[in-house]
């Protein structure tokens, strides 16, 4: 029997990652956030102190890269050859460094082959910012989660454990980052054409569960 797919993609801020886990956990399927996968990569680009431009370099340090996610408690938990870097990954640094390396060619090879081998495997929830468009363009049900600025910066702000990033500083790396990923030339943040798009500005976490999953109707 063939896995079933959902994708949910949009910018920083908009909900994804909360109601990818809660639709997820509706539906029984698993989750994937692959944009831990690229913040993976970005930590550890940062920790080597490598130039990420570099290709050569940057290829010598994918080749010997071991990123892979564990279950624990029903919740796929990233590791970097064997090692739990899910703490360290969820930084603004990180953020604006995953942004810039998601665009190497190089990277998004060798995180497709992960993302399709748990596919495979797996009726999964898969978060992101190309998933419909280049990951799983034959996905079963795609939705493109959008909301204000304003509003996602907050959101992101409020998530934010090291307070030394204001809410000003966060909300200007978060529109920097939007036009880094919408201009790309490589798999650019863009809604899939036969994405249902939701804007969560103004709505509840559960309003936008309950919407996709009138649509996915299971």
């Amino acid at each position: 029997m063939d896995k079933k797919i959902v994708t949910i993609d949009g910018p920083a801020g908009a909900g994804k990652t909360s109601v990818s886990q809660a639709l997820s956990k509706r539906l029984g399927w698993i989750y994937v956030d692959t944009g831990a996968l690229y913040r993976g990569v970005a930590f550890e680009v940062q920790r080597a102190g490598i130039n990420w431009q570099n290709e050569n370099e940057l290829k010598a340090l994918m080749n010997g890269m071991e990123l892979n996610f564990i279950m624990q408690k029903g919740v796929p938990v990233l590791f970097s050859s064997g090692e739990d870097i899910s703490a360290q990954i969820r930084t603004p640094d990180i953020s604006m460094l995953a942004s810039s390396v998601s665009a190497m060619p190089i990277v998004r090879k060798a995180l497709l082959n992960i993302q399709r081998s748990i596919a495979g495997q797996n009726n999964a929830v898969f978060e992101g910012r190309d998933m419909g468009t280049v990951v799983f363009p034959e996905a079963d049900f795609k939705f493109f989660l959008f909301a204000d600025l304003k509003i996602r910066a907050l959101r992101r702000y409020k998530e934010i454990k090291n307070k030394n990033y204001d809410l000003d500083t966060v909300e200007r790396d978060m529109e920097k980052r939007d036009k880094n990923d919408s201009l790309r030339k490589c798999a650019p943040l863009k809604p899939a054409i036969d994405a249902v798009m939701i804007d969560s500005t103004y709505m509840t976490l559960n309003e936008v569960v309950e919407k996709m999953l009138i649509h996915i109707c299971i």
